[in-house]
C-alpha cells in the first residue's frame, strides 16, 4: 500500500499554532501516513528574507513538532543551493519518496498558484494538492483550470480551523515587548526567548 504524505513548506519565521492547527487539520481530514515539515531557507517569493537564520527556524520547527510522530523535519531546501521554488522542492521529493505526495497549502495560495514560478511543472510534480479552506478567500476552480490544465482532478479540499495569526505580527510583537506567547507553541516560545530572537 503507498502512503500518503503531505508537503508543508514555509518560512516558519517563527512557526506558530496556525502553522500546527492547519498541519493537523491535513493530516486527520486526509488521512495522512505522515507529513514532511519543509523550512524554506530563502523564500524567492518575499521581497524581505526571513529575519532569523535557518539553523533557528530550524530548531524552532523541531520544537514545535517533536512530540508529534506523525510529523517530519525535510531538508530538501536546505542542503540545495537557492532559489528554492515549489516546483523544485517537490520534484526533489518525489526522487526521495516513492510515495503519494499531498502538497498543502490555503485558498488563498491556490488563488495565487498561476502566478507561481514555472506553475504548470508544480503541478505536475504534485500527485495532489490539499488545500485549505477559506471562507474568507475567493478563488475560480475554473478560471485557475484554464489556466493550470489538470489542477481540479488533484485538488482535495479540506476543513481546518481559521487562526488569525501571522509570523510577522508575533515578530513585531515580540520587538514591541507585547505579550505573543499564546501565538505560539510554549516550546517555541521558550527558544524565541533563549536566544533572544526578533528584538
Amino acid at each position: 500500500m503507498v502512503d500518503m504524505i503531505g508537503v508543508f513548506g514555509g518560512t516558519f519565521d517563527p512557526p506558530h499554532r496556525a502553522h500546527y492547527a492547519l498541519a493537523k487539520a491535513a493530516y486527520e481530514n486526509l488521512h495522512l501516513s505522515k507529513i514532511l515539515w519543509v523550512p524554506t531557507s530563502t523564500p524567492p517569493h518575499k521581497s524581505i528574507g526571513a529575519t532569523v537564520a535557518i539553523e533557528d527556524r530550524l530548531r524552532m520547527v523541531e520544537a514545535l513538532i517533536e512530540s508529534d510522530p506523525e510529523f517530519d523535519l525535510s531538508m530538501v531546501d536546505i542542503h540545495r543551493p537557492p532559489p528554492h521554488y515549489a516546483y523544485g522542492t517537490m520534484e526533489l521529493l518525489h526522487e526521495a519518496y516513492p510515495d503519494t505526495l499531498i502538497y498543502l497549502m490555503g485558498s488563498d495560495s491556490l488563488r495565487d498558484l498561476p502566478t507561481w514560478k514555472l506553475p504548470m511543472r508544480f503541478l505536475n510534480a504534485c500527485d495532489r494538492i490539499g488545500v485549505m479552506e477559506r471562507a474568507t478567500v475567493d478563488h475560480d476552480l475554473d478560471i485557475l483550470e484554464s489556466q493550470l490544465p489538470g489542477l481540479k482532478k488533484k485538488i482535495i479540499m479540506f476543513p481546518a480551523p481559521f487562526l488569525k495569526i501571522s509570523a510577522s505580527d508575533i515578530r513585531r510583537r515580540v520587538l514591541e515587548g507585547l505579550p505573543y506567547q499564546d501565538l505560539v507553541d510554549p516550546r517555541v516560545g521558550a527558544y524565541i526567548e533563549q536566544h533572544n530572537l526578533y528584538k
